[in-house]
């Protein structure tokens, strides 16, 4: 009864749960600094990811985002040493010769002292980014962007389209890399280096462009961009309340991130989140599209989604009564210590690797048509 089933069409999660849960824990990983909390929150992704992953194409594209993490850590860190730190530091660990600059440049230096102060703030601040950017992956990893394009309302049709082509150019150009070094593997031939680039990139670049070829044929061919016709203070309508609930949400999130705001920004974020609902389903009506097989939220999916939220409010309540536990000092360097209840929190977040269908190794490893 408890046991998570074989993923198939008429059960598997819809793509909105994964990236609810994926943007839970990357909300939780913008609230913190504290070392322990983003490792374990890359522990906890990285788990979901290894046990609900098929080998779609998308599925493949969770390492690049995690080479790209390591990448801006190091870049943060880079930047520490060669240009310096606003932390000031006691602990020096090497001095590099600084280059003079002139008097307009004041406050920027390029080498100089680099104290382990500042390298560990450094490491810190990449640490969060890059926790995000495999937060990301999760969710590129997990969620089918074409089932995803069909979740959306009718007004963000358009806008979706782009953003899906946008999300799986990425995974498609690595798989067909792959697949062109392997060839070129088989035939002896080298595969790495420049020259190995060079021969690799032109096939990969054409094979991108009859990809996009052959989605513009098949759009055009299903309809794609027909409006219907729809009365113009329907049309006024719809842009007052679009505009006006974005405005809403962005004064009510502000509020709600500030403490000068406590009083008015959830009424004003609630009230904008509604106007802009009602302008989205109102220009809804504009899109002329029917859904096949629309995807249902079943007890797993809110269990999915319901876990993300719930390590996003675990880290915010946690960061509201103790901001020092989430946010370790650097100054005196001391080594950060792991809380116990953001943890528990953060925990949550593998509820997905055990009540998400199983996805089936026979899945087909072929994207569909985004369209």
């Amino acid at each position: 009864m408890t046991r998570a089933p074989k993923a198939h069409r008429s059960n598997a999660l819809p793509p909105g749960a994964w990236w609810i849960w994926a943007l839970g824990l990357g909300i939780a990983a913008s609230r913190t600094t504290n070392p322990l909390l983003l490792a374990l929150l890359i522990a906890v992704a990285g788990y979901v990811v290894a046990a609900r992953r098929t080998d779609a194409p998308w599925a493949r594209s969770y390492t690049a985002f995690v080479k790209l993490g390591i990448a801006v850590l190091g870049i943060r860190l880079a930047f520490a040493v060669f240009l310096g730190s606003p932390i000031p530091g006691t602990h020096l660990l090497v001095t590099l010769p600084e280059l003079p600059l002139p008097h307009w440049a004041q406050g920027i230096r390029v080498g100089g002292r680099v104290t382990a102060e500042g390298l560990l703030f450094a490491l810190y601040d990449g640490l969060k980014l890059a926790t995000l950017l495999i937060c990301v992956g999760a969710a590129n990893a997990l969620a089918n962007p074409a089932r995803l394009l069909k979740s959306l309302p009718g007004a963000l049709y358009e806008a979706g389209v782009a953003v899906v082509v946008a999300l799986t150019f990425a995974p498609n150009l690595i798989a067909d890399g792959r697949r062109l070094r392997a060839a070129r593997r088989l035939r002896g031939r080298p595969d790495r280096g420049l020259r190995g680039l060079l021969h690799v990139g032109l096939p990969v670049l054409e094979g991108a462009l009859e990809r996009s070829v052959a989605l513009a044929a098949a759009m055009d061919a299903r309809g794609y961009g027909r409006t219907a016709e729809v009365p113009p203070a329907v049309r006024r309508t719809t842009t007052v309340l679009t505009l006006g609930g974005l405005l809403g949400v962005c004064a009510g999130t502000y509020g709600v991130l500030t403490a000068e705001g406590g009083t008015y920004g959830l009424p004003v974020l609630l009230a904008g989140v509604a106007a802009a609902l009602g302008g989205l389903w109102l220009g809804g009506r504009r899109s002329v599209r029917t859904r096949y097989r629309p995807d249902v939220w079943g007890v797993r999916a809110w269990l999915v989604a319901g876990s993300g939220v719930a390590v996003a409010a675990g880290l915010i309540v946690s960061a509201a009564y103790d901001a020092s536990a989430l946010s370790p000092d650097v100054l005196p360097l001391t080594a950060p210590a792991l809380p116990l209840w953001p943890a528990t929190a953060i925990l949550l977040g593998l509820l997905p690797a055990f009540v998400a269908p199983t996805p089936d190794s026979r899945e087909p490893s072929t994207p569909k048509d985004p369209s």
